[in-house]
């Protein structure tokens, strides 16, 4: 665990086209929401979380967190939501220097997850991480110092850049890896069919 106070970014706006739309975090997988699997994850890794998510945000109350809305128009996407964190860290956490990112709909995600990606950004030098699992990249699970949300604006609002792995490229981007077994640690629900086989991971590997 990195003693750096960092604060947990959920991303939770995605329009889940592929479930039949709604929200994806707030479906339930074997009796519990994929959100609140996630939550479950993130809580004891940071001091704080937040929601990123467009919208009511009253549909998220039951979770007690602060649900902050993209503020670069337009759904330019998850870098939106990174930015959004980073503003609203800067404003009302300003001890905090890092937040990390992860998507809503990832409801295995590792007990390790912050502390492996600040290590391997300090052991390679780099200002970002990202994670791994087996051959895939997963840009969106990262760390993001908030010394560079003045950057990541420009990039999207005067290059209207919207691609995560163009702008991260620029500034150097450390990998922390994960086994994809027993369990893919960032396997994500996008289809009822992952839904199905994310219900019967939970029940298997409970502790995974």
């Amino acid at each position: 665990m990195t003693t750096e106070p960092i604060l947990g970014l959920v991303l939770a706006g995605g329009l889940a086209r592929r479930m039949g739309g709604g929200d994806k975090p707030l479906r339930s997988i074997a009796g519990m929401t994929i959100l609140d699997r996630v939550l479950a994850r993130l809580k004891p890794q940071c001091q704080t979380i937040i929601l990123n998510a467009n919208g009511d945000p009253a549909r998220f109350a039951s979770t007690g967190l602060a649900v902050v809305p993209d503020n670069v128009p337009g759904f330019a996407g998850p870098l939106a939501g990174i930015l959004a964190g980073l503003d609203w860290a800067a404003q009302h956490a300003p001890g905090v220097e890092w937040i990390i990112s992860v998507p809503g709909d990832c409801p295995f995600l590792p007990k390790d997850l912050v502390s492996r990606l600040a290590a391997a950004r300090v052991a390679n030098g780099r200002p970002l991480a990202c994670a791994r699992s087996g051959e895939w990249r997963h840009p969106v699970v990262g760390l993001w110092p908030t010394s560079l949300r003045n950057d990541l604006r420009r990039a999207l609002a005067d290059e209207g850049l919207r691609k995560i792995e163009v702008w991260t490229a620029r500034h150097g981007v450390a990998v922390a890896d994960w086994p994809t077994e027993p369990v893919d640690p960032f396997f994500n629900v996008n289809t009822p069919e992952d839904a199905a086989t994310a219900a019967q991971v939970a029940v298997k590997y409970p502790d995974a």
